[in-house]
């Protein structure tokens, strides 16, 4: 898969911007503040109908517009589609595949594949664990439909059962209510759980290849996936936990409630890690989805990376830049320096500066 073109009118500080990306690497080079973040936003939100940033779509609006235009050309397998993406201050956002209107944002999901790395992700290992459940809802939502529609029922059920709690709380009523929504709770959460633990699996095979070459063969990477309460005692759970979610007015357990642990040599990476090995953990974790979607998809990702390089140390950043070969990305950056230094070719690049973008080079 590779994105063609990519079209904006009135998105963030874009008023209008067309562009035409190689199939290789595209560099993005300006200061910060001048919307370079806003271009992978775009191809990000387009292949996925989110934020990487998690704003709301009035937040993307231009300052002093009152909606948003989105173009995006990807070709695939050799068949093009176009995505079309309208925001709107007060209604939900309009989607449609090469003209034809879609009825839900998930069904978007999967037709194209966007890798996101940005210096947030460095420090995904060690921070809370609602970033670590986004990374593994965002991977198999693109890799898998029957995911997104088991995660949307899942999210709406928590929220009837979370507002049943806060009212039984607040008037006292039959609590009968409360089984109802168990039941969907356990339907839509059991799958939920059995699909993210063959994921991690999975995952921590390849990341664990990917962090052998990284560390030298020095350390060894394992990833575990933490649940709240397993799929085969969740309704029990739910169960004993009522009257503690009825004090609490919310939901204790379930996947809403799960996290990611990973090991490093056997030692937990997030409590006794340097801050080096957890960066080098994260990016074993992102150049992983890469692998993760040509196995499971037989599809190769676009890689957006978010001035990443100067996070990083040298051996990283050689590391990274090897492993993109033959990859379509989109890269950000202040300055050109690291690419010459590890010998990376550009094909494609763009001066960005207040919400323009000139292309002074193409390869």
């Amino acid at each position: 898969m590779r994105i063609c073109s990519l079209r904006l009118a009135d998105f963030r500080n874009y008023e209008k911007l067309e562009l035409s990306l190689d199939p290789g690497t595209n560099l993005f080079l300006g200061e910060n503040a001048q919307g370079k973040t806003n271009i992978l936003e775009a191809v990000y939100l387009c292949g996925t109908t989110r934020s990487h940033r998690g704003g709301k779509d009035r937040e993307m609006i231009r300052f002093g517009c009152e909606e948003s235009h989105l173009r995006m050309l990807i070709d695939k397998n050799g068949a093009d589609y176009q995505i079309d993406m309208h925001l709107k201050k007060a209604r939900a956002k309009g989607i449609a595949v090469n003209g034809s209107a879609i009825r839900r944002a998930g069904d978007l999901m999967g037709l194209g594949h966007f890798v996101f790395f940005s210096p947030e992700d460095l420090a995904m290992i060690k921070n809370g664990p609602a970033e670590r459940r986004k990374f593994l809802d965002m991977e198999l939502c693109q890799l898998y439909g029957s995911y997104v529609s088991a995660l949307s029922l899942y999210n709406r059920a928590l929220l009837q059962r979370n507002r049943v709690l806060k009212d039984l709380f607040l008037y006292g009523n039959d609590e009968s209510m409360l089984d109802v929504w168990d039941e969907q709770l356990v339907r839509y959460g059991v799958q939920i759980m059995e699909m993210r633990s063959r994921f991690v699996k999975s995952l921590s095979l390849v990341a664990d290849q990917v962090h052998r070459k990284l560390t030298g063969g020095k350390e060894e990477l394992r990833i575990v996936y933490e649940q709240s309460a397993g799929p085969e005692i969740f309704a029990q759970s739910l169960r004993e936990g009522r009257a503690r979610d009825l004090k609490m007015k919310t939901t204790g357990v379930g996947p809403h409630r799960d996290d990611l642990s990973f090991f490093c040599n056997d030692n937990e990476i997030r409590k006794y890690g340097s801050q080096g090995q957890q960066r080098t953990t994260a990016l074993s974790l992102k150049l992983s989805e890469i692998e993760m979607v040509r196995q499971i998809r037989q599809d190769t990702p676009v890689l957006l990376l978010d001035d990443v390089l100067s996070e990083l140390d040298e051996n990283r950043q050689r590391f990274l830049l090897e492993s993109i070969e033959n990859i379509q990305t989109l890269i950000t950056a202040a300055g050109v320096e690291n690419f010459r230094k590890n010998g990376f070719p550009i094909n494609r690049l763009y001066r960005v500066q207040s919400g323009t973008v000139q292309e002074e080079f193409n390869g």
